[in-house]
């Protein structure tokens, strides 16, 4: 049977129309994929005692997402970022965790500050194969394939200070902290090392996680007579501490504090006339002099008011978010074997100075600075490593930490 013109035209007009209807719709979709965003998870505490130092970790992370996100995204793909509250409770960490990961399916989450959240959510990584970048200086032994550590490790922080205050003669120690796995963790290590060192533990107390009376305790601290306190306080309990440590007449000069959580953004909300000339020991200052921390500084001022102060975990916050995007790019996906397997050896020039992710225990090499809180409030340093200094989580190259939890493969061999 043979087609009329009018049947063959409208049997061709039929098969264009189609055909044009494919390519439109393939166009379309490369389009939705191109558009599609990475989500990742924000979880930190912006209620409760912890919010006094976790809220502005959160703003210095959604201002690296916003920069990279203004660059061109990851891979072409702008980052959606899902922020929800730890509420400074750690089975809601957990929870929160899992909503992260099952429900809303983010690549990556940011978040946790004290060791009992990231214990608290350490599981729930592991088991449902998510990723945590963790920002904050913490007690070392442990690594997990599932967790990034930003922050310092025991001997980034804890170790080399007590060496420095040994050094400067103040050997008989006080040591304070909060009742949970850091501070316990930390003062088990600074009691080995004191024991091998010379130096002397003439007190250890612990306050509850938000506890405000120090009444007790500070009485205990005048009969012990140390030179030096070593505080492993966390969150409002300082505010309360330095507070009343004042009122009992004690200051910098006539004895002096070595505090591991308390930042700028600490001292801004304690008042720097309680922490005048008092110790801390991190890895980066709002001091630090480098024409990246320079613009660093001024775009946080610029986003979040020029008040603002920047701080270490708030840094580490901000620079994880950049190692995990070079880890992607370098992977070619955001699925966690294959971010895992690329991070070895990536850097970044952070405004603390080159981090590195060690792919041994993805941890970071970090310089380690001592400081000294001034008068208008931002911290001084006073000492200093030559250089970023290698992660070393279970104090593998030390003799004196022999008898502490070693990694279940053992320690790595010294290298030649």
């Amino acid at each position: 049977m043979k087609l009329s013109r009018v049947a063959i035209g409208k049997q061709f007009r039929i098969l264009f129309l189609t055909l044009f209807a494919l390519v439109i719709g393939g166009m379309t979709l490369v389009k939705a994929q191109e558009a599609e965003t990475i989500k990742v998870g924000i979880l930190h505490s912006l209620s409760g005692t912890m919010s006094i130092s976790e809220v502005t970790v959160v703003n210095s992370t959604l201002m690296a997402i916003e920069e990279i996100n203004a660059a061109g995204g990851v891979m072409g793909r702008m980052i959606e970022p899902i922020v929800e509250d730890g509420a400074s409770d750690w089975p809601t960490f957990a929870e929160k965790a899992q909503k992260l990961l099952l429900e809303d399916q983010v690549a990556v989450v940011f978040g946790c500050w004290t060791s009992a959240s990231r214990k608290a959510v350490k599981p729930v990584f592991e088991e449902n194969n998510g990723l945590l970048f963790y920002p904050v200086q913490y007690e070392g032994l442990e690594q997990s394939p599932n967790i990034f550590y930003t922050g310092a490790t025991t001997n980034q922080q804890i170790v080399p200070a007590v060496e420095y205050l040994l050094e400067e003669g103040l050997s008989k120690m006080f040591l304070l902290g909060s009742d949970y796995v850091f501070p316990r963790t930390s003062n088990t290590i600074i009691k080995a090392q004191l024991a091998a060192s010379g130096g002397e533990t003439v007190g250890e107390e612990y306050v509850p996680l938000g506890g405000t009376e120090f009444s007790t305790i500070i009485e205990k601290i005048r009969a012990a007579e140390p030179q030096v306190i070593f505080n492993t306080l966390n969150g409002d309990s300082n505010v309360a501490f330095f507070k009343q440590y004042k009122d009992a007449g004690f200051t910098a000069e006539t004895l002096p504090t070595m505090s591991v959580s308390i930042a700028e953004e600490e001292v801004k909300a304690i008042g720097v006339d309680f922490l005048l000339d008092h110790l801390v020991a991190w890895n980066y200052y709002q001091t630090v002099e480098s024409d990246v921390n320079t613009t660093f500084v001024e775009a946080f001022k610029a986003k979040y008011g020029e008040d603002s102060v920047t701080s270490d975990p708030m840094e580490a916050g901000y620079f994880g978010v950049y190692l995990w995007k070079a880890a992607v790019e370098a992977a070619g996906s955001t699925e966690v074997e294959a971010v895992r397997a690329a991070a070895g050896g990536i850097t970044f020039e952070a405004p603390e100075g080159t981090v590195t992710i060690d792919g041994d225990n993805q941890h970071t090499y970090k310089i380690v600075r001592i400081g000294q809180v001034r008068e208008d409030g931002l911290i001084d340093t006073i000492w200093s490593t030559e250089g970023p200094v290698k992660p070393d989580p279970y104090l593998c190259t030390y003799e004196w930490a022999a008898e502490l939890p070693k990694p279940e493969e053992g320690c790595p061999e010294p290298a030649a």
